[in-house]
Order: structure tokens, then C-alpha cells, then sequence
């Protein structure tokens, strides 16, 4: 039975989200919750069996749709890369799920939510399996329409203005995208990354196709100074929904652009642009945080807090493309990608503990908090624990990232990559522990904190703690991504 199943194990992976998105639309909020909560765990086997077959097989797993691949049908690929991409998003997503499940009150207002969460992870899926620039629009398209319904779905007039901006930058973005998609297509004649990696040249056709391509994807990224749509969204969002857009939704934008650099890059198509990447990836750490310590909301600070942190994924480019031996190329860009998997478990436990935080307190502006540490003391653990692994201290994933970068910037001989990376981390410090010293402190009036179920409590903690793991045991990852990373980075040194 099980070598009937195994071949199919990513369709039937996409097909149960799928499936579940559908099912939770037509039965009311506590069938659907049911429902997202069984899928949600086949989900964590399903992913946990594919990253172990691809594991086992050291090998790159093509599975072909319909019998029909590459050039003229669609091959779903799944690597080292997109298995870790996957295993975070199966993770992250089974601990939403959870916590939703306690968050929102059972009311139908709210159905909704869970088969627009699951189509969005069913995108997410689709987005890290596809090999194709054309199928990878499709599924940034579902993702967005997705997304944006999430962030209206409270219906308050903030998110509703937030989804709004949300929709049009986004919708921009994949626009752009495609424009640049359909010159690549008219240039080589084929969508396939295998294929273009062989027959992509450097002509003005190709060099507009690519410069389109990622500046659209920059913007779905919210890659400063392309970030303004990322803050009142993810802050005016509901809890669940904001984890997901800074944990998630960011990273599948930033994971098209590492394949793209990876066919294009070698070729010197943009002179530059990993550098220029890597240069507005430091403004995103400096201006992010700067705007982080002056927020009086705690949401609109876990924000700004992830476009400062997006700015450390960029810093891969230029390292990699500087680097002198494959090596130091794989060091660089490894913790490009670790760094992808560490935040995405510390920003969504600081989302969620902040929707917590909100639900106890009653407010979310931070003078209300004062105090928070002596009343709802495990919300208040979690959101130190996570703010670690954002400042990067050890043990933390956080740390492993951030070393990781320094070590190939050492290497490479650019220090000033190691100097950003050390700012950065002292600028996060000063923000998290501004925070924290809040939750010590005492206010002016005594701190009413009302009354939060545990689900809601204990499942950012293990998000935040997981952050922490990763950092003591992270050579499993590290060691899933090397061979992808390895083939990849090569087509980015030059």
C-alpha cells in the first residue's frame, strides 16, 4: 500500500489542502475548524514523509502532473530547499491552526477564515514544488487573493484600509512579474528552470525579462523601500493572519527570487543587482528597526520588525556572488535560507503571543502593557524567548544565521556585509529589549489582564521554542539543504 501511495505523496499532499479548503467552505465554523485541524496534522506526516524520502534519496524528486513534464506540461520539484521551505510551512501552519482554533470565537463572521487559510497554504505548497516561471505567477496569484482576504477578514475599517493597499501592491507586483515572464518566454522559448538554466542568454530581451521579474517580486517581498503595504497589514490583521503573512507568506516572493538568481546571476544578466539587492537589504535592517523602537503598538513593532528582517535574507546575493570557492558560496547562502527558517518560527510565535497579549490587556498600544510579566507571565516568556532568536543571541537559531553570515563575509573578504549583520543585530536589541523592560516595569494604573484559554497561550510558546532548538540542533537543516544549495549557489558565483 504504502509504495502505491509514495510517488503520489505531493499531489495527494496539495489535493488534501485542497480538498479541506473546499470542504471547510460549505459546513459551518465548528465543522471547519474540525476539518482544519485533521488537515493540518496529515499535513505535518505528509511533509515530514516527503522531506524523509528526499533525505533517504539524496536526490532532487520530480513528479510529473498528469504524465505530461517539462517543456509542455508541469513538473512538481521538491529538493532540499523547497522540503525545508515546506517543513517550516507545515510547522508554522499546524501551530496557527491550533491557536486559531482557540482565537476565534465560534461564530460563522468567521468562517471563512479557515478555507481561505488553507487555499493560502495549499499556494504555498504549489509555490515551493513548482519548477516554473509561469506556474510559480499562478500560484503567487492564489497566494495573494488568498492573503488578502485574510486581512480583511475582521472587517474593521483599518484592515479593510490595509487589505486594500495589500491588493494593489500585490496585484502590481504579480503584473510586473508577468510582464517579465513573458519576455523571458519570448527571448528562450521555455518556462522550465532546467531548461532556461541551459538555454538563457544575455540579450536586452532576457535582461528586461529578469529586471522585471524581480522587481516585482521585491515588492511581494516588501523589500525597503518597496515595504510600505507590509506594516499596516500585517499589524491591522488579526493575530493568526499576521504570523502567517511575516512567517510564510514573505518567504515564497524571496524563494522565486533565489531560483531566479540562480539561473540568471552566473551569466551576469543584471551587472550588479546582487550587490544592489544586498544594499537595500542593509536599509531594510537599518530603517526597519528605527522603526520598530519608535512604535507605541505592539503589532506595528512586530512589523517594521519583519522588514528589518527580511533585509538579512538579501544579504545572501552579494556574499554568494562574491565568494572565491563553492564553499564559502554554500556557507553564504545557507544562512540566507537558515536564517528564512529561523525567523519564520520566531516571528510567528511573536505575532501570535502579541495577539495574546491583545486579548488579555484589552489594547494594543505598548503603555498599556507595562507590568504584563507578573500577570501572564508565559505570554510574556514567549515574547522574550522569540525576541532572542530577532536579536540573534545564542543559543537561538537567530545566532546560527547571523554566524553563519559573518563566517562567509569573513571569507569572502566584504567585512562590511559582518558590520550590517552586527548593527542590525544591536539595533533589534535595542527594540526587543525595549519591549521586554516594559513587561518588567509597573505602570501608572494597576494592569487589568483578562482571562486567555491555553491553547492560545502554549502554542506560540512552542513556536518560540522551536526557535531556540534550531540553533542547538540545527545540523539536520543545514545538512538537507547543502546538496540543493551546493547545485544552486554554483549558478550564482560568477
Amino acid at each position: 500500500m504504502l509504495d502505491l501511495i509514495q510517488p503520489q505523496l505531493p499531489a495527494i499532499t496539495l489535493a488534501v489542502l485542497l480538498f479541506a479548503a473546499s470542504a471547510a467552505f460549505l459546513v459551518r465554523f465548528e465543522r471547519a475548524r474540525a476539518i482544519a485541524l485533521v488537515a493540518a496534522g496529515v499535513q505535518v506526516v505528509l511533509v515530514s514523509w516527503i522531506t524523509w524520502i528526499v533525505v533517504g534519496q539524496d536526490r532532487v524528486w520530480v513528479y510529473t502532473i498528469g504524465g505530461w513534464g517539462a517543456p509542455l506540461g508541469i513538473d512538481l520539484t521538491i529538493d532540499g530547499v523547497s522540503a525545508v521551505m515546506m517543513l517550516l510551512t507545515a510547522v508554522v501552519g499546524c501551530v496557527v491552526t491550533v491557536y486559531s482554533a482557540g482565537y476565534f470565537p465560534p461564530k460563522d463572521s468567521y468562517r471563512l477564515f479557515w478555507s481561505l487559510w488553507l487555499f493560502l497554504w495549499a499556494a504555498l505548497f504549489a509555490l515551493f514544488a513548482s519548477n516554473d516561471i509561469f506556474n510559480l505567477y499562478v500560484c503567487l496569484e492564489l497566494l495573494t487573493i488568498s492573503a488578502v482576504g485574510l486581512v480583511a477578514i475582521s472587517g474593521e475599517r483599518a484592515a479593510l484600509f490595509a487589505g486594500m493597499r495589500y491588493i494593489l501592491s500585490a496585484l502590481a507586483g504579480s503584473l510586473i512579474y508577468l510582464f517579465g515572464v513573458a519576455l523571458v518566454y519570448a527571448s528562450t522559448g521555455v518556462l522550465d528552470f532546467d531548461l532556461l538554466a541551459t538555454q538563457v542568454s544575455i540579450d536586452p530581451t532576457t535582461q528586461a525579462g529578469l529586471a522585471l521579474m524581480v522587481i516585482g517580486l521585491l515588492l511581494k517581498t516588501a523589500l525597503f523601500p518597496m515595504h510600505f503595504w507590509l506594516p499596516p497589514a500585517h499589524a491591522n490583521a488579526v493575530a493568526p493572519v499576521s504570523a502567517v503573512l511575516s512567517a510564510l507568506v514573505v518567504k515564497g516572493s524571496f524563494y522565486i527570487i533565489f531560483k531566479l538568481m540562480h539561473v540568471f546571476t552566473g551569466h551576469e544578466m543584471i551587472p550588479g543587482l546582487a550587490e544592489l539587492m544586498g544594499i537595500l537589504g542593509v536599509c531594510a535592517i537599518i530603517w526597519g528597526s528605527v522603526q520598530a523602537f519608535t512604535q507605541k503598538r505592539l503589532k506595528m513593532m512586530v512589523a517594521y520588525s519583519t522588514v528589518a528582517q527580511i533585509g538579512y535574507l538579501f544579504l545572501l546575493f552579494p556574499l554568494v556572488a562574491a565568494a572565491d570557492d563553492i564553499q564559502t558560496a554554500v556557507l553564504a547562502a545557507s544562512a540566507g535560507l537558515f536564517h528564512a527558517v529561523s525567523h519564520g518560527l520566531a516571528k510567528g510565535a511573536m505575532f501570535l503571543t502579541a495577539g495574546t497579549i491583545v486579548k488579555a490587556v484589552g489594547s494594543d498600544r505598548l503603555e498599556d502593557m507595562a507590568g504584563l510579566s507578573r500577570l501572564a507571565p508565559i505570554p510574556a516568556f514567549t515574547f522574550a524567548i522569540a525576541g532572542v532568536s530577532m536579536v540573534g543571541l545564542p543559543p537561538s537559531g537567530g545566532f546560527v544565521s547571523k554566524w553563519l553570515y559573518v563566517s562567509s563575509a569573513i571569507e569572502t573578504g566584504a567585512w562590511w556585509w559582518a558590520g550590517a549583520v552586527v548593527v542590525g543585530g544591536l539595533l533589534a536589541a535595542l527594540y526587543i529589549f525595549k519591549v521586554i523592560a516594559l513587561f518588567m516595569g509597573s505602570g501608572k494604573e494597576p494592569l487589568q489582564v483578562g482571562v486567555s484559554n491555553r491553547v492560545i497561550t502554549i502554542a506560540p510558546l512552542v513556536l518560540a521554542l522551536m526557535s531556540l532548538v534550531i540553533g542547538v540542533f540545527g545540523q539536520p537543516i543545514l545538512d538537507l539543504l547543502y546538496p540543493a544549495v551546493e547545485s544552486l549557489t554554483a549558478g550564482m558565483m560568477r
